[in-house]
């Protein structure tokens, strides 16, 4: 004979997070789930292209700008100031593209879309590293379109195809570590606005008080001090010196050792506060 139980005196059932029961990905199955969520950030961009902007209108604006504006001041003439000028501006590119990254971050959080992630049984860093890997598109686009129009405008790299082709991926991968501040700064802010504000303090004194568009021997003492610690100035060095002669020098090797502690910092702060937060 079956017995009905009062579902009011029936035990309680505690929910269960299945992402914290499963067994922990692989390298290989993190990878993977990476990849899926890179193709995620992809035909987001592809549905809304008007996130493209900062990586295709704006180059093309400031270069154009910039060498027109100061050619003749700073180096005598446009031609001359170009060597010196779109280092700067693959450089300053770079770090603004990657601001994006955290702003877009923190519009997925406060939608709701994270809260579905740690429902799946995939790798805490995946939905952070999986649009860092895709915004690689981004940096790309954006340093190819900046060496294409100062080429048009008369620059003449003297570093050749292997020249060109290492400061280009200097830059890419700048633009990379430099996304993960900017990914961490997406946890830890209350909005996409805060986000967005924080981040442009940042990208303003990087870019401004750095080697990028002036001399550094024309600067007062105290703030060429700044401009030589300053680790923007290290990455646009090391672009400068691949583009217009290709040689390897220690600013190089100063850039993307830069790169790999930025790395080695704020992924980790990022991961465990994404964890914290959703």
């Amino acid at each position: 004979m079956t017995t009905l139980t009062d579902p009011a005196q029936a035990p309680a059932r505690s929910w269960v997070d299945p992402a914290t029961t499963a067994p922990a990905p692989t390298l290989r199955e993190t990878w993977e789930q990476t990849l899926s969520l890179a193709g995620r950030a992809l035909l987001r961009m592809r549905r809304n292209p008007e996130t493209m902007f900062d990586v295709v209108v704006q180059p093309l604006l400031f270069t154009a700008m910039f060498a027109y504006i100061f050619g003749g001041a700073i180096s005598g003439d446009v031609s001359s100031y170009l060597p010196l000028l779109i280092p700067g501006i693959l450089g300053q590119t770079a770090l603004t593209a990657c601001m994006a990254t955290g702003t877009q971050l923190r519009e997925d959080m406060d939608k709701g879309v994270f809260d579905r992630f740690r429902s799946l049984p995939i790798a805490r860093i995946a939905p952070l590293a999986g649009p860092a890997v895709a915004d690689l598109l981004r940096y790309a686009i954006a340093a190819t379109l900046t060496i294409l129009t100062g080429v048009l405008m008369g620059y003449r790299p003297g570093g050749g195809v292997l020249g060109i082709a290492g400061g280009w991926l200097l830059v890419v991968v700048a633009g990379w570590s430099l996304s993960w501040i900017f990914t961490w700064l997406g946890t830890v802010a209350r909005s996409a606005q805060a986000v967005q504000g924080i981040s442009m303090m940042i990208m303003f004194p990087l870019t401004f008080l750095s080697n990028a568009f002036v001399p550094v021997d024309t600067l007062p003492g105290w703030l060429a001090a700044f401009v030589q610690v300053n680790p923007v100035s290290h990455v646009i060095s090391a672009v400068r010196d691949l583009l217009n002669t290709g040689e390897v020098t220690g600013e190089v090797g100063i850039a993307l050792l830069g790169c790999a502690v930025v790395v080695a910092v704020f992924a980790p702060l990022a991961v465990r506060s994404y964890s914290r937060r959703v």
